[in-house]
């Protein structure tokens, strides 16, 4: 059968085990206020742009040693590398989409030797008197759940043709979640799947997500999600 499959893939928990960029803000800038931003983010008061700049406004003593001893001290899910090389093995596309942030996902993935991936997020500059400045080189003025547009990366990435598959945990995934054929939702993007019918396959690690795929690729007739094809539609009329 000779189909091409596109895995997307959001990062912060995920394929890591715990929301790192949230994490980062809870333990280095202020709890409160942190908490207080994401809340208002969740609640669609304000962008994902607004948030991440909110969020390091709140680093007022930036310390990057004990930062990077905290990305280093997180793992991944424990079948993610088995994930990888079954897709290697397949010639599956794999791509992370994530509205994290550039500096601790690149750290993450080159401790596991994954740099190799092929990755978007937003991006943090690193001023002189330590503070973080991002910067946001694939948002969209229309979409404000994400500040790096997972929609316009897969809507890019993939063709008509193509089998696409997501997979995600939070918040950021709702939007792009409606524009794939196949969707593994854990966590609030389950739930969010559940309120809005959108079939979606559970998952709790990427063990289950590779079993569910190996049992999609199988399948002698497979057909394209229809509402997802006409969500892509009226993006393309768009312009």
């Amino acid at each position: 059968m000779n189909r091409i499959y596109k895995v997307f893939v959001d990062f912060d928990g995920t394929i890591t085990k715990i929301d790192v960029g949230e994490e980062l803000f809870l333990q280095f800038g202020d709890p409160v206020k942190a908490r207080e931003i994401i809340a208002l983010w969740m609640e669609d008061k304000i962008s994902s742009n607004e948030t991440w700049i909110r969020l390091c406004e709140t680093l007022t003593d930036f310390d990057l040693e004990k930062v990077n001893a905290f990305i280093d001290s997180v793992e991944i899910d424990d079948n993610f590398l088995e994930f990888v090389e079954y897709c290697k093995k397949h010639e599956i596309d794999i791509t992370i989409l994530s509205d994290g942030l550039d500096f601790y996902i690149d750290r993450i993935l080159s401790n596991y030797k994954l740099q190799h991936l092929k990755r978007y997020s937003n991006k943090i500059e690193f001023s002189s008197d330590n503070t973080l400045t991002p910067v946001f080189p694939f948002s969209d003025e229309e979409c404000k759940q994400c500040a790096n547009c997972k929609r316009n990366h897969i809507l890019n990435l993939s063709a008509d043709d193509d089998f696409t598959i997501y997979i995600g945990d939070g918040y950021s995934d709702k939007c792009p979640a409606q524009f794939c054929d196949f969707i593994f939702a854990k966590n609030s993007l389950l739930k969010y799947c559940e309120l809005n019918r959108i079939t979606y396959f559970p998952y709790r690690n990427f063990h289950e997500v590779k079993t569910k795929i190996d049992e999609i690729r199988m399948k002698k007739r497979l057909k394209k999600k229809m509402r997802a094809e006409l969500k892509r539609k009226e993006v393309y009329k768009q312009g």
